[in-house]
């Protein structure tokens, strides 16, 4: 019977943990290219109200270390990067790139290489391409280093400014480099639009990249979608509620009954 209380706890933490994620996503939904995560659940375990005490909780999964099998399969959430892209918007900023084909920018940070889609980026006192946070912009040879803040980056990612004296002519001085992943749902939010995954990442052909300078790419975020999923886990969550003390309630009286008998 402690099953019912089993049930009705591990959905009502499933229903707090989506309504996490879904107001992330909501506050998000005007960030750059944002990617929105979805929470699924997993099946629960059958051992008994005492295992889904000890496994109830959110899971991202494969991505944590202390993620282990046997957790997968207590009941908890699944959450995955949805990583459809999102739309463009015109910024007409010369330093700001939006990919229109699947992949990521690697960024370089103190922690290591991190990922991201959105493409708004600035030149520090050194000259380097850098985010909004100061971490460098990699190419294909390292750290981008201009001399001039308008560059031209053209669909494959080249970067071409116009040296002092050489007249109008471009010179390519750089290349954005776009890498790709096996499985892009597996990924580490660090913050800032940055991720990072344990995959190892593969470098996308120039022919298979698709940029355009000028534009940012939308969030992927439907805030239409996000408030009937809001919706849809208060009212879960509240049936829950109820379920559990309604048997809190029959539990109680079947005591009473016992005591009167006694």
């Amino acid at each position: 019977m402690t099953d019912v209380l089993a049930i009705s706890l591990q959905s009502m933490q499933q229903d707090m943990a989506r309504l996490e994620r879904t107001s992330m996503n909501m506050a998000n939904a005007t960030t750059p290219g944002y990617k929105r995560e979805v929470a699924s659940s997993l099946p629960m375990n059958t051992g008994g109200f005492a295992d889904a005490m000890r496994g109830a909780g959110v899971s991202r999964h494969g991505a944590q270390a202390d993620v282990s099998g046997g957790a997968a399969a207590a009941g908890m959430l699944l959450i995955q990067t949805d990583a459809r892209p999102g739309t463009l918007k015109s910024t007409g900023q010369s330093l700001d790139v939006a990919l229109t084909t699947p992949g990521f920018f690697e960024i370089s940070t103190e922690a290591g290489l991190a990922y991201t889609r959105q493409g708004s980026w600035q030149l520090d006192a050194r000259g380097r391409l850098v985010t909004a946070q100061g971490n460098p912009v990699m190419g294909k040879g390292g750290e981008i280093v201009l001399t001039r803040p308008n560059p031209v980056i053209d669909a494959a990612g080249q970067v071409f400014e116009s040296k002092p004296g050489a007249g109008v002519e471009a010179t390519p001085v750089a290349q954005l480099k776009v890498v790709q992943f096996d499985n892009a749902k597996d990924f580490r939010r660090l913050g800032d639009g940055l991720m990072n995954t344990d995959q190892a990442p593969t470098q996308l052909a120039d022919g298979d990249v698709q940029l355009r300078q000028g534009f940012l790419e939308n969030s992927n975020v439907s805030s239409m979608q996000e408030m009937v999923q809001l919706i849809q886990s208060m009212r879960h969550f509240e049936s829950m509620q109820r379920v559990a003390l309604g048997y809190d309630e029959m539990i109680g009286g079947a005591v009473r009954k016992l005591g009167d008998l006694s």
